[in-house]
């Protein structure tokens, strides 16, 4: 997936998020871990919107370390949502399934990202690499 396709999946993925937070009760509990869910998932998509904008290879990989946890973050809201009884998993496991695609391909593009900072490394700490 490429950075734009990438960019409008993680806006799209909170604009869910926002609009599934709007239509939850009006409850102390429930208002306060959808405002948390709606910080992450919103920042989520912000912040990749920076990685997009990164400086250096350096500061791409920070600014992915960032978006993962936001990520990550969001799906634990979700996941407290759940857990506490305020939605049914069934209202929250699609936005739980992007969540988590979301964190893994986040993950897996620093990972890329961090070895490629470190070609002489790559090699000594590659379990692949012929000896």
């Amino acid at each position: 997936m490429n950075p734009e396709e990438l960019k409008a999946r993680t806006k799209a993925f909170a604009v869910s998020v926002v609009e599934f937070v709007d239509g939850l009760s009006n409850t102390g509990t429930t208002q306060l871990i959808g405002k948390q869910l709606m910080r992450s998932a919103t920042s989520l998509a912000a912040n990749y919107r920076a990685v997009c904008r990164s400086r250096s290879k350096a500061d791409f990989v920070n600014k992915l370390g960032i978006v993962e946890e936001e990520a990550d973050e969001t799906v634990f809201w979700l996941e407290m949502l759940v857990e506490c009884r305020k939605v049914r998993r069934e209202e929250v496991d699609s936005f739980l399934d992007e969540g988590n695609q979301l964190t893994r391909m986040i993950a897996a593009s620093r990972i890329t990202a961090r070895r490629s900072l470190q070609p002489e490394n790559r090699r000594e700490n590659d379990t692949t690499a012929p000896s």
